[in-house]
């Protein structure tokens, strides 16, 4: 049997995730590719109760809130993550690493080599095969976001902390050799789920 594939979709605050998460479900299951869509903070009992936590009003040091998310990841890794796509299915979660990199790292200021040591310990030779990265400016995010009835405590940062959180994620997405493929995610949905149409194609056709 085939291992699966891994499919990250990345981006800031307002950028679509869940609705392209949807999406990119029905486009691989209409093509009869069996799909686990997951998510980051969660994905198990213990890392939604993380999730909860660490979303949540209470006041966490950027050190704190960084191990909270790799224990969330660590058990996920191991009981939702490798034991599917050992099964041959392919795995879509709503973010990783990459998320990591972008807010403790970008914008948290937590050292790189911290993170990259944490990432190397819990993954292993773990890797997405595949990063769809919603792209859009902060304020844009900002104006999707006001509408809602609750905003959680990384919704309710400053534009400072999401520029610095886009442009982290946009330098990771220049070192990464084609795995992550930027999406402007500003343009209309029809538009942006047409490119997530295209980048998929060329992964099942690899």
């Amino acid at each position: 049997m085939q291992p699966g594939k891994l499919i990250t979709l990345e981006g800031s605050e307002g950028t679509g995730k869940s609705t392209n998460l949807g999406y990119v479900h029905d486009y691989l299951a209409q093509r009869g590719v069996p799909v686990v869509i997951t998510r980051e903070p969660g994905g198990t009992a213990l890392g939604e109760a993380i999730r909860a936590l660490v979303l949540s009003d209470q006041v966490i040091v950027p050190e704190a809130e960084l191990l909270l998310l790799c224990a969330a990841r660590a058990q996920h890794v191991r009981h939702v993550m490798e034991p599917a796509l050992a099964a041959g299915h392919w795995v879509v979660s709503d973010r990783f690493t990459e998320a990591t990199h972008a807010y403790q790292g970008g914008g948290r200021g937590i050292h790189t080599d911290i993170i990259e040591y944490l990432e190397r310990w819990i993954l292993g030779d773990l890797r997405p095969d595949l990063t769809l990265l919603l792209d859009i400016p902060p304020e844009t995010g900002q104006q999707r976001i006001r509408n809602r009835r609750s905003t959680d405590r990384f919704e309710r940062e400053d534009t400072g902390f999401f520029e610095r959180v886009r442009a982290r994620y946009l330098e990771r997405a220049r070192m990464s050799d084609g795995r992550i493929r930027l999406i402007d995610a500003a343009r209309p949905l029809a538009q942006v789920q047409a490119d997530i149409a295209h980048h998929l194609d060329e992964i099942l056709a690899a």
